[in-house]
């Protein structure tokens, strides 16, 4: 029997929605976790129309068999709360808890669902995102955020930091670091050695050298050194058309945020699945935020969520959870 556990993330956008209209999908001889409010899903039930049957549990040790368990925190002070503080307090208390049974081996995968880092952090939340959380959690140093679905997938070599912080990122020792995650990852999730497709940093991946120097100087011979010692990874790409032959790539190594995330979600945003390479076990959460100005409405898409719960099942059944 695997376990799944899923967190609520911020009640005040599409989670728990998103969660009731999961459990249509949820299989019949896995368990699945929800960390979160007990209260609030069961508004969510009542508000939507929707519900199944659940247990609510103290700890992970009552979970003996197949079904759905609520490990109910009980600290968001209503059912239904708005976008503030409290929101972002009990988001990121549902991922600590949630947290502590995937590094400790009680559950074989985590879904996470979206916090809002700007009340998160005013909540006195103190990391980039979750996976941050998720990897300092698991002391682990090497990770990294995919970007997966079946058209596309996208490691970023720095996440939610200004631009003008992005050259800093790019050495020679990360971007070696990260190539060789990416190569051992892929494997061991999908039992494929990758093609990896490197993007330049700078306007026609800096021309040589007249349009900066990062191409030339870090991203071109970790490479070079790269393909000597094995590894099937081409580059550094021009930015503006190495998507345009994304099918010729398994995965794409993109310098900085929006240069990977822009292309991704133009191409797979109803399936695109956030992918934490690294960690010790399966973490994936739905490529798309809280959606506040749609949330509690009953028009949110499933189809993200459905592939991130989908693809961690596919994973975890596949061995994925072993660690690394």
């Amino acid at each position: 029997m695997k376990k799944i556990g899923i967190t609520i993330g911020d009640p005040a956008g599409v989670s728990p929605e998103l969660i009731v209209r999961l459990s249509k999908f949820f299989k019949e001889e896995s368990a699945y976790v929800i960390y979160g409010d007990e209260k609030i899903l069961t508004y969510a039930m009542e508000q939507f129309n929707l519900s199944f049957p659940y247990k609510r549990i103290n700890t992970i040790d009552e979970v003996k068999n197949p079904g759905v368990y609520v490990a109910d925190l009980n600290i968001s002070e209503v059912p239904r709360p708005e976008p503030s503080i409290n929101s972002g307090k009990v988001a990121v208390a549902y991922l600590g808890r949630a947290v502590v049974d995937a590094v400790c081996g009680n559950i074989d995968g985590l879904l996470t669902m979206p916090i809002s880092k700007f009340w998160a952090k005013r909540a006195g939340f103190s990391y980039e995102g979750q996976t941050e959380f998720l990897a300092q959690a698991s002391r682990v140093d090497n990770f990294a955020m995919m970007m997966y679905s079946e058209k596309i997938s996208v490691v970023l070599m720095s996440t939610h930091i200004p631009l003008k912080e992005v050259p800093e990122k790019i050495s020679r020792e990360n971007l070696s670091a990260k190539l060789e995650l990416i190569d051992r990852e892929f494997n061991r999730f999908f039992s494929k050695k990758p093609v990896i497709g490197v993007l330049g940093l700078n306007p026609h991946a800096g021309e040589g050298g007249d349009i900066g120097d990062e191409e030339v100087g870090v991203i071109f011979p970790v490479i070079e050194e790269k393909k000597k010692e094995g590894f099937a990874v081409e580059g550094p790409l021009v930015p503006d058309t190495a998507f345009l032959k994304h099918e010729n790539y398994d995965v794409f190594l993109c310098m900085y945020h929006d240069q990977g995330l822009i292309p991704f979600k133009m191409l797979a945003f109803n399936e695109g699945v956030n992918l934490t390479l690294g960690l010790p076990f399966v973490r994936t959460s739905p490529d798309h935020g809280t959606a506040y100005d749609i949330a509690w409405k009953g028009i949110a898409d499933v189809g993200a969520s459905k592939k991130a719960l989908e693809l961690c099942e596919e994973l975890v059944g596949s061995g994925g959870a072993d660690g690394i």
